[in-house]
């Protein structure tokens, strides 16, 4: 499979082991996360991620930051991305089967590298279901990512107040 990932300056440290790991368990790695620990905002490294598995350029994709609330945030934002943070290997194969999810995020300060690695292995194992039920929800998502696009364009792009 080929995994698209990035970390910002708080996932600095614990990235080199998940790349490192997703390589000896046999995937392609696209790593498009930052070198040094020198403070980057996690959105812009989100968006390298996002928009690698939103183009289908990579199958799945990991981000490693701080807890990964905030990088699960950011690449929500994105059409066609369902991510999740991932601490625990139940979360992280229920979310693919139930879920759809195709961007995994994890907390350095929180998961350890051999949680990591545990976490991860289940993620990339874990298949969608397809029981019509977790279909018809993750077709709903993408119901309202259309809505959502589509009001923003009946205002411009801008909701009131926006800055």
């Amino acid at each position: 499979m080929r995994i698209a990932l990035s970390n910002d300056h708080a996932g600095f440290l614990l990235k080199p082991h998940v790349k490192g790991f997703l390589e000896s368990i046999g995937h392609e790695v696209i790593d498009v996360g930052t070198l040094n620990d020198d403070p980057v905002d996690f959105p812009m490294m989100t968006q390298r991620v996002t928009a690698l598995v939103a183009s289908g350029e990579a199958e799945r994709g990991i981000l490693v930051c701080g807890t990964g609330v905030g990088a699960a945030i950011a690449a929500n934002k994105v059409p066609g991305i369902r991510a999740a943070v991932i601490h625990d290997t139940y979360v992280a194969r229920q979310g693919v089967e139930h879920d759809d999810v195709n961007v995994a995020c994890l907390g350095a300060w929180i998961v350890g590298r051999k949680i990591a690695e545990d976490v991860i292995a289940a993620y990339l194992k874990a298949e969608f279901s397809t029981d019509p039920d977790f279909r018809r929800r993750v077709a709903q998502l993408a119901d309202m990512e259309a809505a959502t696009r589509e009001a923003q364009n009946l205002v411009g792009g801008r909701h009131e107040g926006a800055r």
